[in-house]
């Protein structure tokens, strides 16, 4: 498996999941006129993938306390009826049900990243939408999109299983797929596998002592992000929230003005999303990481050894693993702690066997734009056009990238600005592929984002952006443009000019 890779080209290739990754690499693929065949199995009766919002549903069994466990499992879906999908009372399966996968959406949520960074480049916004969509306005930017590959779309479809025929890096792989209306599973060969279905399945939630027997004590009262709909659930509650990423932050200052004063705000550090979400104050107070929970006064104690008794609702904003339990027969093993994806080279290719791929694992970046530039990357190698350099030289990346930000949670981490110049790397890499008459754009094919000054500009401000929408209150939702919050990039630009000038 050392020898010096060439050209993997495929004519057939399976895509797990029809979210934004996976319609985003159906037209990569689609432009290369390379493939036979190209199927995106989606387990949802649509595409669109996670933001499909769920409503009330919120029961699975993937969720314990502690939940540790990064396996996970191929889910069975929960039957609703078809007209009101967000309805918790579940049906019967039959072909009047629907059939629906729990959605970590919330009802209230908004992106943090504005649409026009957030964008696919071939698709803009509605105009008239805010300037932070909501979810219902993603979902209908997703299905524009992927409108022109809906042919590929085979929903209903549950991947169980893929695993190599064979052990060379070319492998063909077989894959084992569950027809969630009949139960029937069928096998089919396909020469890529490409996984675009998402980090956000199985939650988190540490082992803190005592958390089980407080749980135990305490049914219901310990949740996560995950199950989190709406914050008047928490009306007058004494309420904890743990976690100060994205959600933790966004999730806090909702609750904060609907549960008893204040709220406690959980964390290890100070967190680079508390100032696009509101600021600590009356309502939310920031506290130290829990130490111990203590069941016999309903409390818990914090790592400074200050304490609080009589809480009514903890919520969990830990994340979740990285869990692929349809690829457990694979080895090396992609998942050991899930923390990350192992042996991966460059966050997207099997290293030992590049006919596997993954799309959009990191963490941290803007996540449309990141899909398609390795999109394009994928679509030129199977298509022959790129080639990949030796199974030695891809461990040796993934080395050194271990040895820079650690084999943990970090790993696949891209902090700005390493997000824009990992785009950019990707699209810059595309765009080396060898030309072939019949294609798009003079034979290169389907052109990748690239990042310019304004990106890069706007990638940079956005939590100053986000503070300021969110400090607007409900008159937020009439905002549209960056301008009408007082951020200008040609001001900006124009007094960057001004300082370069100075200083010739």
């Amino acid at each position: 498996m050392i020898a010096e890779r060439t050209s993997l080209r495929a004519k057939s290739i399976a895509v797990v999941g029809a979210g934004p990754s996976g319609v985003v690499a159906a037209k990569y693929l689609r432009a290369e006129k390379a493939f036979d065949r190209i199927v995106l199995f989606e387990q949802r009766s649509r595409s669109g993938g996670i933001w499909n919002y769920t409503g009330d549903q919120r029961d699975e069994d993937l969720f314990t306390v502690p939940q540790t466990n990064p396996r996970g499992k191929n889910q069975d879906p929960k039957w609703v009826d078809p007209n009101n999908p967000g309805d918790s009372h579940a049906l019967e399966s039959g072909r009047n049900a629907g059939l629906s996968f729990l959605s970590p959406m919330y009802e209230k949520l908004e992106t943090n990243i504005p649409r026009g960074l957030m964008g696919i480049q071939d698709l803009d916004w509605p105009q008239d939408s805010q300037l932070f969509p909501t979810h219902d306005t993603v979902l209908k930017y997703i299905d524009d999109y992927g409108k022109d590959v809906q042919d590929m779309v085979q929903c209903e479809t549950q991947v169980v299983n893929a695993e190599p025929t064979n052990d060379a890096p070319d492998s063909t792989w077989t894959v084992r797929t569950r027809n969630l209306r009949t139960n029937k599973e069928h096998d089919d060969i396909f020469d890529a596998v490409i996984v675009a279905n998402g980090h956000f399945i199985v939650p988190y939630i540490p082992h803190i002592p005592s958390i089980r027997e407080w749980n135990t004590q305490y049914p219901g009262a310990i949740s996560h992000s995950k199950y989190y709909r709406r914050p008047e659930e928490y009306s007058g509650m004494k309420v904890i929230v743990v976690g100060n990423s994205a959600s933790g932050a966004d999730i806090s200052n909702q609750i904060a003005p609907y549960c008893q004063e204040p709220l406690l705000w959980s964390s290890r550090s100070t967190s680079m999303f508390a100032a696009s979400h509101g600021a600590a104050g009356p309502e939310r107070r920031e506290v130290p990481p829990i130490a111990r929970f203590t069941p016999s006064n309903r409390g818990v104690e914090f790592e400074d050894g200050t304490t609080e008794s009589d809480i009514d609702a903890i919520v969990f904003a830990t994340g979740y693993f990285y869990s692929l339990p349809f690829l457990e027969n694979v080895k090396p093993a992609l998942i050991t702690d899930g923390s990350h994806v192992n042996n991966t080279y460059q966050h997207l290719f099997f290293a030992p066997q590049p006919t596997l791929s993954f799309l959009a694992l990191n963490q941290r970046v803007i996540p449309f734009p990141f899909a398609e530039a390795q999109a394009s990357v994928l679509a030129r190698v199977y298509s022959g056009r790129l080639t990949l350099p030796s199974y030695t030289e891809m461990q040796k990346w993934e080395q050194d990238a271990i040895a820079e930000s650690g084999d943990g949670r970090n790993f696949h981490l891209l902090k700005f600005p390493k997000d824009g110049n990992y785009i950019n790397a990707m699209s810059q890499r595309a765009m080396s592929a060898s030309t072939k008459d019949g294609l798009e754009n003079e034979g290169n094919g389907k052109l990748p984002p690239v990042w310019g000054e304004w990106e890069f500009w706007c990638r940079e401000n956005f939590p100053a952006i986000r503070k300021a929408f969110t400090g607007l209150g409900e008159k937020r939702k009439e905002v549209r443009s960056l301008e009408e919050l007082g951020f200008s990039f040609e001001e900006w630009k124009r007094e960057k000019e001004r300082e370069e000038g100075k200083l010739i």
